[in-house]
């Protein structure tokens, strides 16, 4: 009988995850088109899995080896399981043993991973999601047993006799069970859809640049996608779930719910009406029509669940009425990254938010706080502070800066930022000047023809300014030669080595080397053409910024510096690609969204922690939210000041030449470099 029956079950539930699978790749495709490498795409789709997606899940040990032994066994088990009770080669007098052999194994390593499954949801962490995603190690019990123990017959295993008819008949029943969660529910929708879905969306990602190749590493593909404002058919930013791609639909749709972003945002933590997991569900639900309230994770702070819904044609934030989600949702972003950093499905939340961002205030004008106040400022005056741009230069009256118009060719361009204008960010620079000076680096600036590098523009979703501003400071770069740029602003050093060379045109040299000034000055201390004093200060710790850590992978340089120094860090608990953000980017400090603390506290709390009695920190950004600490316990110094103070005259007679740690020219030698720098 068992003979007859499986086969009907196994098929008939192919059959229908077909079904489903067709009805969920309709609801994808209601999205704009995107490019995709359909073969190319599938083919890399295991080497993805195996190695991107499980450099991030092996973080966590535990779940690791659990995911192996639960989707591996899975897999596993499922083809073993067509081969040997669908197709019949289990009663192959040659072949059935083997096959019967490797299923129980299969399925018997699948158990294993879901009894971990079971004990982490007995009490699970507040991060994940509940309701459905609790019935989930049962279904994976229930169709791993039920497999394991209807496989012991073709090996002769499972007792003869009319008791194990009715045994046989209880375990097609669970097994029925299992069937419908692993294979109906991965494609109709339950807990187990992410596997299809996320199957799909490592093959077809929107960024695939992220993702390692045969004998390499992935890029970090950091920088923001541009919009086509030439053309006048193209989409001003996202305002309904349909408006976003195809394959980023597919991505939301891939989310496991694991809440690791919820504990990676800053916005969250604070108490801010933003979750980057419930942020993502509230896509899925709007590409599929209905409304939140079967969502069971955390909320947004502040906001219950179930006052929200929306349709794939209908827009994801009104003015008036129901919608998906609350414009301030989106605008607690601080664009850091910790999300898409801890994503184990390589998931682009930062896209995401900052495409409906762009529709907001491109077709609707609707910025909050002093975003509108920024953003003509920028046009006005080409700085967000709404300074003249003739007074750049003011704070250098008495430093004689050379200015590259007046040279022509010059080792390196200083970026100098918009920290001109602001009296804080000033001595960074001067420390800065300094330093370049003591180790005789041929350098200039830009002065009163540099202008904001557009990043604070782009991130409050005003593409047409940053545009602008962007392809000016082109043409002005381009009539210089230098061999790199360096900067003491990773939000500058950012937008100039990763989303301006897109925008460049035909003519623009792809190669521009852009430096981190900790990155420099790691480089010319190890030419021996910086000399420092002893430290004798305290204890120190580092905050690493996001737009240098997360955003470019830059963690060591100034670990480096501070080791140069004779300092020996001590880190915060959140460091490295972990850091939490100071709540500074993404122009969060405009649009001033309120919460229950601020993240700058939040992050001075991280400080005094450690002890430390100085907090080194390498952006204008994280200096100025951090000395805003009201009562904070540690001082503020950027890495450059602490270089500056340190800084002795080179001994008599030793090495180091002008040449020695001068960075690579370009492939002409008159044109400037410009890529991503990555450690």
């Amino acid at each position: 009988m068992l003979e007859t029956l499986l086969p009907i079950l196994i098929f008939s539930a192919l059959a229908l995850a077909v079904i489903g699978a067709v009805r969920r790749i309709r609801l994808w495709r209601q999205g704009r088109p995107a490019r995709v490498d359909l073969l190319r795409g599938l083919a890399a789709m295991p080497r993805r899995y195996l190695v991107d997606l499980h450099h991030v899940v092996a973080r966590d040990k535990v779940m690791s080896n659990t995911h192996v032994a639960t989707a591996g066994g899975f897999v596993a088990a499922a083809v073993l399981m067509i081969l040997v009770h669908g197709l019949g080669l289990g009663s192959s007098e040659s072949m059935g043993p083997i096959l019967g052999g490797l299923l129980l194994l299969a399925s018997a390593a699948m158990f294993v991973g879901s009894l971990f499954v079971a004990k982490r949801r007995r009490n699970p962490p507040a991060r994940l999601s509940k309701g459905p995603w609790m019935r989930l190690p049962k279904s994976l019990m229930a169709f791993s047993a039920s497999v394991f123990l209807l496989t012991l017959p073709t090996l002769g295993i499972l007792p003869a006799g009319t008791g194990s008819v009715i045994l046989a008949l209880a375990l097609a029943a669970v097994l029925v069970w299992g069937l419908g969660e692993m294979f109906f529910g991965m494609t109709w929708g339950g807990p187990m859809k992410h596997a299809f879905a996320g199957a799909l969306h490592l093959a077809f990602h929107r960024r695939p640049e992220r993702f390692s190749t045969k004998g390499g590493e992935g890029n970090r593909s950091t920088g923001l996608k541009a919009l086509n404002l030439d053309d006048p058919k193209a989409p001003l930013g996202v305002e309904t779930p349909s408006d976003f791609t195809w394959n980023q639909l597919l991505g939301f749709d891939a989310c496991v719910q694991c809440g690791r972003c919820e504990a990676a945002c800053p916005a969250f933590a604070a108490g801010q009406p933003l979750n980057p997991k419930k942020l993502i569900q509230d896509m899925v639900v709007g590409m599929a029509g209905g409304s939140d309230a079967h969502y069971a994770g955390s909320p947004y702070p502040g906001k219950p669940v179930g006052e929200h819904a929306g349709t794939p044609h209908g827009p994801i934030v009104a003015r008036e009425g129901t919608a998906l989600v609350d414009a301030e949702t989106l605008w607690s972003c601080t664009t850091c990254r910790a999300c898409v950093e801890e994503c184990p499905m390589m998931i682009e939340h930062v896209d995401a938010i900052v495409d409906m961002r762009r529709f907001l205030t491109l077709e609707h004008g609707n910025t909050p706080g002093k975003g509108a106040e920024v953003l003509d400022n920028l046009i006005a005056t080409d700085n967000p502070g709404g300074f003249d741009p003739g007074s750049r230069m003011h704070w250098a009256a008495d430093l004689n800066l050379p200015l590259i118009r007046d040279l022509g060719q010059v080792d390196v361009l200083l970026w100098l930022g918009d920290g001109v204008f602001d009296m804080r960010n000033q001595r960074t620079l001067r420390a800065l000047v300094k330093v370049l000076r003591a180790a005789g680096v041929d350098f200039a600036v830009l002065g009163n023809e540099e202008r904001d590098s557009g990043d604070v523009a782009r991130r409050l979703g005003d593409e047409a300014t940053f545009q602008s501003l962007a392809k000016r400071n082109i043409a002005t770069l381009s009539q210089y030669r230098f061999q790199c740029i360096v900067t003491c602003d990773p939000h500058s050093f950012h937008v100039l080595g990763n989303e301006y060379g897109e925008l460049g045109g035909p003519d623009f040299n792809a190669n521009w080397v852009v430096r981190h000034h900790s990155t420099y000055i790691a480089e010319l201390f190890e030419a021996g053409r910086l000399h420092f004093a002893p430290w004798k200060g305290g204890r120190v710790t580092y905050h690493d910024p996001c737009y240098l850590g997360r955003y470019n992978g830059e963690y060591e340089a100034p670990r480096n510096v501070l080791k140069a120094l004779g300092i020996e860090v001590a880190e915060m608990q959140r460091s490295g690609f972990r850091s939490r953000c100071c709540g500074g980017g993404g122009g969060a400090p405009i649009t001033d969204i309120p919460g229950k603390q601020r993240i700058p506290d939040m992050r001075m709390n991280d400080v005094k922690e450690t002890g430390a009695e100085l907090v080194a920190v390498g952006c204008p950004q994280c200096t100025a939210m951090l000395e805003g600490v009201v009562d904070a316990t540690a001082e503020v110094r950027d890495i450059a000041e602490l270089v500056a103070d340190a800084l002795v005259e080179r001994p008599a007679g030793s090495g180091g030449s002008s040449d020695s740690a001068r960075p690579p020219q370009s492939a002409s030698g008159t044109r400037p470099v410009m890529k991503e720098v990555t450690s």
